[in-house]
């Protein structure tokens, strides 16, 4: 148990347990304490319903045997009033010392002012996969003809290319530096009062997230792995990217691999038993063909910038950012969030829909390996919009919607789960069979998600153990399509 006198941003830390891991993985004890930050604008209605399902979800299904110990961590608006930092080093020797946190939608001001704080903390704790699964579910309004053609799971690099934030303004004297720098090189058709960015994409890091999506192509029954890229003109960074990718799959996959050339060469189109196809896209096909040939696409690796699009172009076709939760995932940190922005028009209104951020708490669920709680909300929020009592977003688009506040709908939510399980007490047989870790202690079991197709609500599980079906929900909430993108974060 932790110290309970000790304290981050002033608030003391809860009693309970930390998260720790051991090779990548989460070890999750029955009480872990987990840090959240609960956002601006909406980030105040949304949290609170959000957190209220979850303890409900994870007392339905475990009882008192397990809980979570909740421990708020400042960082936005709410820390600069505090602090006056937006993100104060308490909040990150919090995040630092317990693992796995959730976070509400953080806003960063456009064309200057301080950097994003979520880039700041996926670089500080080298979270380098932005995992964000998108699926298309029944009953959710969308703008496309064929919805239900898209399901993808995006790795997104996140922490190199232009949100390293290598940059400098015009007439700087860096930046004046370097153009005189590139006219030593040859390059001088820059003019002098230019702006510089500098991307950089490394080997190493590379790699590392080529591996990771194909090893959840692997472990998930996905046959596609595709890696999209900008190498016709950005030759030795996304080019370079698409090469270390293709490397690093015929020295580790040799055997589990095929390409596009070889499908074709020597397999005649066909894909062998249990081999995955690994191709590449330039980026600008890639929009198109994602919209025009979904089912095509299974999981993408990405650089940073193409991600980012590619994430929010690709929710969009399902319905909105609310239907496409996301996880950033390192060795030994993990922090779950909200994907849209803040919608500060929204905010204290007891309007939003929480179900974005409440789908990235069933991923972090999901990660822990505390599956029957996940699987409890999903459940919930399936009867909750098949009913259509939905929040305003869903209301304006739902003919014979009934509205609910955010309160209401999180109040909905709970109702529609299923009868609490009946815990017992553990045995001493049960005891003996747990499986342990290095040192003797319980070590509860991790899921990853499988299935050829793999729901929103269960697809950031990446680098857990034990394998879970896919939930085959037919409906989960989205988002509004236009109240996300108020103060969306520059990602």
């Amino acid at each position: 148990m932790t110290d309970k006198a000790k304290t981050y941003n002033g608030i003391a830390v809860p009693a309970g347990e930390k998260i720790t891991f051991q090779n990548g993985k989460p070890v999750t004890p029955d009480h872990p304490i987990i840090p959240f930050i609960e956002g601006d604008g909406i980030g105040t209605d949304i949290w609170p319903a959000s957190r209220k399902i979850i303890d409900a979800a994870v007392r339905g299904a475990y009882g008192d045997t397990r809980s979570i110990a909740w421990l708020e961590v400042l960082a936005g608006d709410k820390a600069k009033a505090a602090s006056g930092v937006p993100l104060p080093q308490d909040t990150l020797d919090a995040i630092t010392e317990f693992g796995v946190a959730i976070k509400g939608p953080l806003g960063t001001p456009t064309g200057g002012g301080m950097r994003s704080l979520n880039v700041t903390m996926r670089q500080k704790f080298d979270l380098y996969r932005c995992v964000r699964p998108v699926r298309y579910f029944s009953c959710v309004p969308s703008v496309v003809v064929h919805p239900e053609k898209l399901d993808v799971v995006i790795f997104r690099e996140n922490t190199e290319d232009v949100y390293a934030g290598i940059e400098y303004k015009a007439d700087s004297a860096e930046a004046v530096q370097i153009v005189d720098l590139l006219g030593k090189f040859g390059v001088d058709t820059i003019e002098a009062t230019t702006g510089i960015g500098i991307k950089i994409i490394s080997r190493r890091k590379s790699r590392r997230l080529v591996k990771a999506a194909i090893e959840y192509a692997l472990e998930s029954g996905r046959k596609t792995v595709t890696l999209v890229h900008k190498g016709n003109i950005q030759k030795f960074t996304e080019g370079a990217f698409r090469d270390w990718g293709y490397e690093l799959a015929r020295e580790e996959f040799a055997d589990k691999i095929v390409t596009e050339d070889e499908l074709w060469s020597k397999h005649n189109g066909k894909l062998p038993d249990g081999k995955i196809l690994l191709n590449d896209r330039i980026a600008d096909a890639m929009f198109f063909e994602v919209l025009t040939k979904p089912s095509e696409f299974s999981v993408i690796a990405t650089c940073n910038l193409n991600g980012d699009y590619l994430s929010d172009a690709c929710a969009a076709q399902v319905g909105g950012l609310g239907i496409a939760p996301g996880a950033n995932i390192g060795t030994d940190c993990a922090i779950f969030e909200a994907t849209h922005g803040t919608w500060p028009k929204g905010a204290g209104k007891n309007l939003a829909n929480p179900s974005s951020l409440l789908l990235s708490g069933v991923m972090m669920l999901e990660f822990m390996g505390w599956k029957e709680a996940a699987q409890r909300i999903v459940t919930g929020l399936e009867k909750t919009i098949a009913s259509k009592n939905v929040t305003v977003d869903l209301h304006t688009l739902m003919e014979g919607a009934t509205l609910l506040s955010t309160s209401a709908f999180a109040d909905a939510v709970i109702a529609n789960m299923p009868e609490p399980v009946k815990v017992q007490a553990p045995v001493a047989a049960a005891a003996a069979s747990a499986p342990t870790d290095s040192t003797g202690k319980d070590t509860p079991a991790q899921s990853v998600v499988a299935g050829d197709k793999v729901s929103p609500s269960s697809s950031a599980t990446v680098g857990s153990d034990t394998v879970e079906p896919a939930s085959t929900a037919p409906v989960v909430p989205a988002a509004s399509p236009s109240a996300p993108a108020t103060g969306k974060d520059a990602k």
